[in-house]
């Protein structure tokens, strides 16, 4: 039995094993580390300069938060026979170092080892000391550098509200509901809870009020861009529809739409002020990182008083000579500073207030800059007053927007760009006194993209979000001193996931779990109708077929979701089930325009040509701004001969879209009939000029031409089309005839004409008479007579045989003239009868 002395000596024993241990621990902890010996510090001189090495991050002088979660120290070596590093933390207390080796160019401290570095670098420098080395000669150092890191005594003190999206920007369009908000402290060891997503409509800029205690969030509702929420923040959060106010009631009778852009909440949760009257660049491109563009072109400052729910311009920011966009309040409240620039009228305009990307043309493909400056006005409770331009701020060449002032009032910090506004890969943070003075470039930028920026309520912290070291924005942290100086970016890595770009982040001045979940009571079957719509203009079927189906399965009595559902079933060769989801949306809603053009336009692929116009025609009754409904009644009304009915539908059509060269053409075409041919040359060119390949168009426009006498127009738009479409007979017959017969000598090509001829007769074997005729005319043409008579001898004959007794007599009139050696020469040229041709 062992005896009280020895169990107490050897758990002495153990408890001084213990200690030694941990004071290694100290001395010593890595992670992974290889075995490197303590030969490499014994070699270390302070005096001595060490190169080859770059510490990434952090980097110098960079001040944690006393909350932050543990941060991964990264370099990288440019001695290729370096295999393991040593790192070494020496404080200003004079105590032993904390000392570790790695065989990765990173490392990262545990719990323990952060604790005991933030409580030994509280508001002092401690040096951070990383040595190369090879493990087979640890005491020979290879490269190595040296930064100062402290901890600030100021901590963050609230907890961050933020987005996170999925890119390209595209998908997340076409998919709002993958859109997700978090919340929770920069303390978070891993990404804070998610407290909003699976949202089917978009859901963009939000806001707080000073206090903390009111959300502002621009979402879409009941098929309305411009549709706000306000609402209390409390750990649940349902966003009922009675939270929801619309931007679009603000001068609603004006007939100019708004969506509302930028919206924020004022400092005593009372107003809420938003571009409305507004339209966008707002366009996908293909590149990750900066796969959208956006920013106003037009718009003016509006203010909603939740107090008298009333809507008002600000006046001083409420010109429409100008675009006054992405507002931000004093924290008084009695100060606005908005951006401003000239407003932009497009070379192409269709009238939409999100601007489509052949509009946006100048700005994507010819580089054309739009900047802003910063402008404030004085609030006046909505009165507004006269804006003044932010000196050092405004006319200095560059784009200044996002200003956002701290909570104090001192400071105002904005983002500057080359152009444009947000998300660009040059925004840089300045800092500039609210009073007035000369901004200053912020020591925190990274090198990518500095936007989204959020004071904490203390005034110490600002938060930001980059793209320095990812393709996916991360969020950022400086400290800002009394003097305005910042420290070098902490990097929040922790906050958000790897596949998702966080931006928009605000902290609010709350607890931590003031929020756990934003409810979406407000979400119905007319959301998920918008969900689909979204869809179906990014070309993803399937999903647009999920989103009508849920919409139904919330209101099976949502005529517009059978509609839709219905035509799109119908496209995708579903049309039993489509025809059945049409049907139902006109038992529904007998005035809805939409189901008689998907019904109507389903008869007409059918060759039910009767159907079809009856359905198009309730269609366009009560739709009538459905472009291809007019088009397409007004064809099939001009191929059963009401041409002039036909050429009204037409005519409303190409008004409705210029752009649309099908309609021009059918227009051009039905006007030719009418014998209105300058008109009917009009649409036909505007029809070409939209499409330099629509074949149809050139062939009868060249037709038109020749008709006219007006041969050399008509040589580039036929030479077009048999370019396009070598093996259609009819576009040579008439190439050939106006090459033969053309009465400026200078455009006749006896010889191409004869080859472009034998094609045509070649492609109908010989059996056309319109072919033959003009190969007979172009070999007469060529003095070759012989072979002219043969071949109109043979065009008579099958004209005779076609009962074509009016064109057999005149080829044997132009047979008498080939054999008296004469070409063929009418004095206007006309090509052979329509009803000749092959």
């Amino acid at each position: 039995m062992q005896s009280s002395v020895d169990v107490r000596s050897r758990r002495r024993t153990l408890w001084l094993w213990g200690c030694a241990v941990l004071v290694l621990g100290c001395v010593t902890a890595c992670t992974r580390a290889p075995d490197v010996p303590a030969a490499v510090w014994a070699s270390y001189r302070d005096d001595a300069e060490y190169t080859g090495l770059t510490v990434d991050y952090p980097l110098d002088g960079t001040l944690f938060p006393p909350e932050l979660a543990p941060p991964t120290f990264q370099w990288h070596d440019g001695n290729p026979r370096v295999d393991a590093w040593a790192l070494a933390f020496r404080f200003a207390d004079g105590r032993a170092p904390l000392r570790c080796t790695t065989d990765k160019p990173q490392w990262t401290p545990d719990e323990a080892q952060w604790t005991e570095i933030q409580r030994r670098t509280r508001e002092q420098d401690a040096r951070v000391i990383v040595l190369g080395v090879q493990r087979a000669a640890p005491g020979t150092i290879l490269s190595g550098a040296r930064i100062a890191i402290r901890t600030s005594a100021d901590e963050v003190g609230a907890p961050l509200f933020y987005r996170e999206v999925n890119l390209p920007f595209a998908e997340a369009v076409k998919d709002p509901s993958r859109i997700r908000w978090r919340f929770g402290p920069v303390s978070s060891r891993q990404p804070p809870p998610i407290v909003l997503e699976n949202l089917p409509v978009c859901g963009n800029c939000h806001s707080f009020s000073t206090d903390g205690a009111m959300l502002g969030m621009d979402v879409d509702y009941a098929n309305d861009k411009g549709s706000y929420a306000l609402t209390p923040v409390r750990r649940e959060m349902p966003l009922a529809t009675s939270d929801l106010i619309t931007w679009s009631d603000f001068r609603r009778d004006d007939g100019q739409a708004t969506f509302g852009l930028l919206s924020q909440v004022s400092p005593d949760g009372r107003y809420v002020v938003s571009t409305v009257k507004d339209r966008s660049v707002f366009v996908a491109k293909p590149e990750l990182a900066f796969s959208q563009l956006f920013f106003p072109i037009r718009g003016i400052l509006a203010v909603y008083d939740r107090m008298t729910q009333t809507f008002s311009a600000l006046p001083g920011a409420d010109d429409p000579e100008y675009v006054q966009s992405n507002a931000t309040w004093s924290p008084d409240g009695q100060t606005i500073i908005f951006a401003r620039a000239k407003a932009h009228h497009l070379k192409q305009d269709s009238g939409q207030v999100l601007l489509t990307k052949e509009e946006c043309a100048e700005f994507l493909e010819e580089g054309r800059t739009f900047l802003f400056d910063l402008y404030r006005v004085p609030f006046n409770g909505g009165a507004g007053g006269v804006a003044e331009p932010l000196s050092g701020a405004s006319q200095n060449g560059r784009s200044n927007y996002f200003a956002k002032f701290s909570p104090d009032g001192k400071w105002i910090v904005f983002c500057q760009s080359r152009s444009y506004m947000l998300l660009q890969p040059d925004s840089e943070l300045y800092i500039m006194p609210a009073a007035g003075g000369a901004p200053r470039r912020m020591p925190c930028n990274t090198g990518r993209m500095n936007s989204w920026h959020s004071w904490s309520p203390n005034g110490k912290w600002l938060v930001f979000s980059s793209k320095a070291t990812s393709e996916y924005t991360q969020l950022y942290l400086t400290h800002i001193n009394a003097e305005g100086n910042s420290t070098p970016a902490v990097r929040l890595a922790a906050l958000t996931a790897p596949d998702r770009a966080a931006n928009i982040p605000e902290f609010v001045n709350a607890t931590p779990d003031a929020i756990a979940k934003i409810g979406t009571a407000f979400i119905d079957d007319v959301s998920y109708v918008r969900a689909a719509d979204a869809f179906l203009r990014a070309h993803d079927v399937d999903g647009a077929v999920r989103q009508f189906r849920k919409a139904l399965e919330l209101n099976p009595q949502n005529a517009i979701a059978h509609s839709n559902l219905g035509g799109v079933l119908v496209t995708q060769g579903a049309v039993e089930e489509g025809v059945t989801h049409l049907k139902e949306a006109l038992r529904l809603d007998p005035t809805n325009g939409s189901p008689y053009y998907n019904l109507g336009m389903l008869r007409a692929r059918e060759g039910k040509v009767d159907e079809a116009v009856e359905l198009l025609t309730r269609a366009v009754r009560y739709r009538p701004e459905i472009a291809d409904a007019q088009r397409v009644l007004g064809a099939l009304l001009c191929n059963r001969g009401a041409v002039a009915e036909g050429v009204r539908h037409l005519s409303e059509a190409a008004r409705l879209d210029p752009r649309d060269a099908v309609a021009r053409f059918c227009l051009g075409k039905a006007q030719a009939a009418q014998g209105r041919m300058a008109d009917a040359v009009r649409e036909l060119s505007a029809a070409v000029q939209l499409n330099a390949d629509y074949v149809e168009a050139l062939h009868l426009l060249g037709q038109l031409l020749v008709q006219q006498g007006r041969g050399a127009e008509a040589l580039g738009p036929l030479e077009r089309a048999a370019a396009l479409q070598a093996d259609d007979a009819r576009i040579l017959v008439d190439l050939a005839w106006l090459l033969a017969t053309c009465p400026d000598p200078r455009l006749r090509d006896a010889p191409r004409a004869i080859q472009l001829a034998r094609r045509a007769c070649e492609f109908t074997d010989y059996q056309a008479f319109a072919a033959l005729g003009v190969l007979a005319v172009c070999h007469a043409a060529a003095g070759q007579f012989p072979d002219a008579i043969r071949a109109a001898e043979q065009a008579r004959r099958l004209a005779l045989d076609s009962g074509e007794t009016q064109i057999a007599a005149g080829i044997a009139e132009q047979i008498e003239s080939y054999q008296r050696g004469q070409a063929y020469l009418p004095p206007a040229a006309p090509p052979p009868p329509a009803g000749g041709r092959p």
